[in-house]
């Protein structure tokens, strides 16, 4: 399973943009990505991996999740799948 290809395609749809437009580098603001969308995406993650990422939707500051790039939430997602598994 590569985590990082379909968090990217989740991320892609979420931003109705082709997955080649998406970099790792990208913030979800690059992306057009607003507070509800995100939610939305982070809730298709959870599914997708059935995994429960800790994030604060109303004050995602306060969260140990790191929403601030695509790589960001990558490398978060793999560390609560390699938790799950332990």
């Amino acid at each position: 399973m590569d985590v990082r290809k379909q968090v990217l395609q989740i991320i892609a749809d979420q931003a109705m943009l082709d997955v080649s437009d998406v970099s790792m580098d990208s913030t979800p603001e690059d992306l057009g990505i607003d507070s509800l969308g995100l939610v939305e995406a982070i809730f298709s993650i959870e599914e997708q991996f059935d995994i429960s990422v800790p994030f604060n939707a109303n004050d995602p500051s306060e969260s140990d999740f790191d929403i601030s790039s695509v790589a960001k939430i990558v490398e978060g997602i793999e560390k609560l799948i390699a938790e799950q598994k332990t």
